[in-house]
């Protein structure tokens, strides 16, 4: 099922498993060029195609911070977004809205000295994204989007990864020379997997799959993407999404000097 939501947009599942993997006293975060990064993760909708209730992108947005500090990003340099954190433990999402996305990331930038990443997974369509506040869905724009990160990331590396219906309509607005860019489908295609019984989206899934098939960042969306045509075809989803991606010239050579720590892999639900 496609996750776009068309004229209704404007402006628990395995914790044990991720908690088995959070930074506590007696397992410090890894050794990581990341570990000066700021992190944001964001689950931007709670509804699943057909507008019932789904936990596929808050799990995600668990399993992706969890994967994130597998990679070495620190756990007081991440912060998770959810339409709904009342519903979940430790650690306890905040509550979604724009202003307190860009807040966080201003606080962690401004904390750490390193990049900074944004994680955002939700429906989409050719406007942007779902960002939906105490029930009202809005959307997200590329453009805002594109202004957040040129406010919050200035002067430094920043991956953004966007996984929605239509997110290739991003990639315009945030290339840059140190930027990282992927998409979970191209501007004109749906991606796949938020019914009532997905675990995951198909495009978080397969991050969290290539994560341990992979060693540094570049070599993640070639991963993904043949990750999720192999799923497309299995399960037989039409149109394929074709995931985008782009690597600025500088952040590309910086990335691939900066490997996964060894033994890194994707958190995800048994």
């Amino acid at each position: 099922m496609g996750r776009g939501l068309g004229v209704m947009l404007g402006l628990v599942a395995a914790l044990a498993a991720s908690a088995a993997f959070a930074q506590t006293p007696d397992r410090p975060p890894p050794e990581s060029p990341f570990s000066d990064w700021s992190a944001v993760v964001v689950a931007g909708d709670w509804r699943s195609g057909d507008g019932r209730s789904t936990e596929a992108f808050d799990n995600a947005r668990r399993d992706v911070a969890a994967t994130l500090m597998a990679l070495g990003f620190r756990s007081e340099n991440l912060t998770q977004f959810s339409t709904r954190p009342d519903r979940y433990g430790d650690p306890r999402p905040q509550r979604l809205t724009a202003r307190s996305m860009l807040d966080a990331v201003r606080t962690s930038t401004a904390r750490v000295k390193g990049g900074c990443l944004i994680y955002y997974t939700s429906h989409g369509n050719p406007n942007g994204l779902v960002l939906d506040v105490q029930g009202k869905p809005h959307v997200l724009s590329p453009g805002d989007m594109g202004l957040l990160v040129d406010e919050a990331c200035a002067g430094r590396p920043a991956i953004v990864i966007i996984s929605a219906c239509f997110s290739g309509v991003f990639l315009p607005y945030l290339q840059g020379p140190q930027r990282m860019v992927v998409t979970a489908a191209r501007r004109d295609r749906s991606s796949f997997g938020c019914s009532t019984d997905d675990v995951y989206p198909v495009f978080d899934d397969c991050f969290l799959q290539s994560v341990s098939q992979t060693r540094s960042f570049p070599a993640l969306p070639p991963a993904i993407q043949a990750c999720v045509a192999r799923r497309e075809t299995d399960l037989g989803l039409e149109p394929p999404s074709e995931p985008q991606a782009f690597i600025g010239p500088e952040l590309r050579l910086m990335l691939s000097m900066m490997p996964f720590p060894r033994g890194a892999a994707g958190v995800r639900a048994p």
